[in-house]
């Protein structure tokens, strides 16, 4: 029977933060290799049904949906901690919004649509990820949501945001899957 060391300090950094840059540019075979078939993202629960199951397939969800709303999107890494399995990577998220970016109920039902802007945004997020044989296990994050909404254009609405969000979560919801 293989006992499995437990992984170096910085083997858990740079898979810590390959599993934060994939979510920008990774293919599915990225996140076969980096995330655990068990793995679980604590941020799923307002993100589409498609990434609240557990390993590399709802991970790779999570980024297609980022991605559907996010162009020129990357994670620059400005600080890295990492405790026996944990790391912390903060980071600053930047993007431009090029497509509406959908908000899931619990149930998965589209909640909220903002319509895309064209803006572009850097926000600052911490993310902080737990490694277990060699690959990620877990994901959850802090990030500055206001700031994102208030650089986007999001907040304050204006009279004409709040006719196109609300056309954006009309297409949303009747596309929806079923």
């Amino acid at each position: 029977m293989d006992i499995e060391e437990p992984a170096s300090s910085a083997q858990v950094k740079s898979l810590a933060v390959r599993s934060i840059e994939i979510m920008a540019t990774g293919s599915r075979a990225d996140f076969d290799s980096i995330v655990h078939p068990s793995a679980f993202n604590r941020e799923s629960e307002s993100e589409p049904p498609s990434t609240r199951g557990r390993g590399p397939e709802a991970f790779y969800a999570s980024a297609l949906w980022l991605r559907s709303a996010f162009a020129e999107l990357r994670f620059d890494v400005e600080h890295v901690v990492v405790e026996d399995d944990l790391a912390v990577v903060h980071t600053i998220m930047r993007g431009r919004q090029m497509g509406p970016f959908v908000v899931y109920d619990e149930r998965g039902a589209v909640t909220q649509v903002f319509a895309p802007t064209g803006r572009t945004f850097a926000v600052k997020q911490s993310h902080w990820l737990r490694v277990e044989e060699g690959r990620v296990i877990e994901h959850w994050a802090n990030r500055d949501d206001l700031g994102q909404a208030v650089q986007l254009g999001w907040v304050p609405p204006t009279p004409l945001s709040l006719v196109r969000n609300a056309w954006a979560k009309r297409a949303a919801r009747r596309n929806a899957p079923r």
